[in-house]
């Protein structure tokens, strides 16, 4: 996976810098939306990715993060061991204040009019009823409610990844994967890092919790006898796991030279701002880096068993492959020396190497 792009770079040098396949700009002035679909790669099957609404400051910093998203997406379901391919939407919009049931339906109209080569759910700033929409327009979206057949939101499922990908890392570290008296830093506790934040205290873990909404700050600090700290905070705690479960590049030049972090395990897409650099950085360090597209794949396995029909059980069941899978990626960093993301990278693009040679005979 190739170091972020220049935002300067023209849409088509992007493209081929990520090597995506395709990108489809949406537009519909009667509805508002205004959106990016990003396929990267469909080698193992049709490219799954869910749809972001954020309020973006420039249409390029929108188009940066569909780019990067869906790239990851392709790399996720590589190294889970699924066969779909990488693709991401992001809608340009206040998701508190702009979204309609127009503006949704709009959408899944165009993912329609892809023809079952994008397949969505959903992500930041969207939710099952936001899919129930799509779905009344298009049948390729996933995480619809259980209540219409689908498998709900996905959420736990990603929760329970990324608390796999802790005690994997965990496990490696101190040499066991008890949780019990280890302090972990969850930044973002929305959907998927309130979930986190259950499992961690479930286990006795003392969990320490940022997030920008006050509110729900303090609604989670007091079911879970969670911590809050300030966001400014965060680098300079003394901390086992830290656990970035918001936006992403909080894992970066400035913030590794505070961290006194053991471990980084988090659910957010793109922690690190710079994918080589700041990669190298840890290992210096010696921080352990889970990598994030693999810890959090399993909402992603959760749409994945709504496509083909799996029961929660085998959901479950494909969701524990994560624990092993970490160690996998670790063993293979201590033998090459190499930063954990691109042992991760090496894994994931050996096995789409060898689906496209099968693919490549009649």
């Amino acid at each position: 996976m190739p170091a972020n792009s220049s935002s300067d770079s023209s849409i088509l040098e992007q493209l081929s810098a990520y090597g995506h396949k395709k990108l489809i700009f949406c537009n519909d002035p009667d509805s508002g939306l205004k959106a990016i679909i990003a396929i990267h790669d469909t080698t193992l099957g049709p490219a799954l990715g869910g749809t972001r609404m954020w309020s973006y400051s420039t249409e390029s910093e929108a188009l940066e993060d569909a780019l990067r998203l869906s790239r990851g997406m392709t790399y996720k379901s590589a190294i889970t061991g699924l066969n779909l391919g990488g693709g991401k939407g992001v809608i340009i919009g206040d998701s508190r204040k702009d979204k309609t049931e127009s503006l949704m339906r709009s959408y899944g109209r165009f993912i329609k009019n892809l023809n079952g080569e994008f397949i969505t759910a959903e992500e930041m700033g969207t939710n099952t009823r936001d899919m129930e929409y799509i779905r009344m327009e298009t049948s390729y979206v996933t995480g619809v409610p259980e209540s219409i057949g689908g498998a709900g939101n996905p959420a736990p499922f990603t929760a329970q990844g990324v608390y796999l990908g802790i005690k994997a890392s965990v496990k490696e570290v101190f040499g066991t994967d008890m949780l019990a008296g280890r302090t972990v830093v969850v930044q973002g506790i929305g959907n998927v890092g309130e979930h986190l934040v259950a499992l961690l205290r479930k286990e006795n873990a003392e969990v320490l919790i940022s997030d920008i909404n006050q509110e729900q700050l303090t609604y989670v600090a007091r079911k879970y006898k969670a911590k809050p700290i300030d966001a400014d905070k965060i680098f300079g705690v003394d901390a086992d796991v830290y656990a970035p479960c918001a936006m992403g590049s909080t894992v970066n030049s400035k913030t590794i030279e505070r961290m006194k972090f053991a471990i980084i395990a988090g659910s957010a897409n793109n922690q690190l701002k710079d994918e080589v650099l700041d990669s190298e950085l840890l290992l210096k360090k010696g921080i352990l880096f889970a990598p994030d597209y693999l810890i959090n794949a399993g909402g992603l396995i959760s749409c994945y068993s709504e496509l083909t029909g799996f029961g929660k059980k085998r959901t479950v069941q494909l969701t524990e492959h994560i624990y092993e899978a970490t160690r996998n990626v670790i063993k293979l960093s201590k033998a090459e020396k190499i930063p954990t993301n691109i042992a991760a990278n090496r894994i994931a693009e050996k096995r789409i190497a060898d689906i496209k040679k099968i693919k490549s005979t009649y």
